[in-house]
């Protein structure tokens, strides 16, 4: 999917009673995805459109299920006033019907994603973050595992100039006149 390609995933306009649900995923769900997670939550917050976005993150494995985000993406995070708050998951079947957007890290992790889709329903729903980043590189985000406190930075600062770029797009999107008029109290 390529920023173009966006326009093709949002199907409907995204409202406060339909909210636009992503779901960021890496390998075990402790360093990259609840990065993306809290940062992109951090995003919204700061625009005021929490109402209209629905944010998680998994893993691809099952390695590290309720575990906290790792320390040191905690840390990175804390220190530009970004909060890591999830707990690690694994990424299921069912999250591909339920999510509108699934972003994976990097290519295997999108190819993991893509294999419980055996019948191909879920295809234009799916792909690497770095799709939306408008530096996109290699299309990966690094694993920051073993690249010190260097490496966590800067998936942080990818994660952070990609979730700008994506919710830029997608604030486009955003409809509040269909909001329900509220109906007064029609006493007579």
């Amino acid at each position: 999917m390529t920023n173009a390609g966006l326009n093709t995933a949002v199907k409907r306009p995204i409202t406060e009673e339909n909210p636009y649900k992503l779901c960021f995923v890496c390998l075990g769900n402790i360093c990259r995805s609840p990065t993306a997670e809290g940062m992109f939550q951090h995003l919204v917050n700061k625009r005021g459109l929490q109402h209209y976005f629905e944010i998680d993150s998994a893993g691809t494995s099952a390695y590290h299920i309720g575990e906290s985000p790792n320390q040191y993406s905690q840390q990175i995070a804390r220190s530009h006033g970004v909060k890591l708050q999830s707990k690690a998951r694994q990424f299921e079947y069912f999250d591909l019907d339920y999510f509108d957007l699934i972003l994976a890290m990097d290519t295997e992790n999108l190819q993991n994603i893509k294999s419980l889709d055996k019948k191909g329903h879920f295809t234009e729903k799916v792909s690497l973050l770095r799709d939306f980043d408008p530096e996109p590189g290699d299309g990966e985000v690094p694993d920051p595992y073993y690249g010190g406190m260097k490496g966590f930075e800067r998936v942080f600062n990818i994660i952070k100039r990609t979730s700008n770029h994506l919710l830029d797009q997608l604030e486009e999107h955003i409809r509040e006149d269909l909001k329900e008029p509220t109906n007064p109290d029609i006493s007579h």
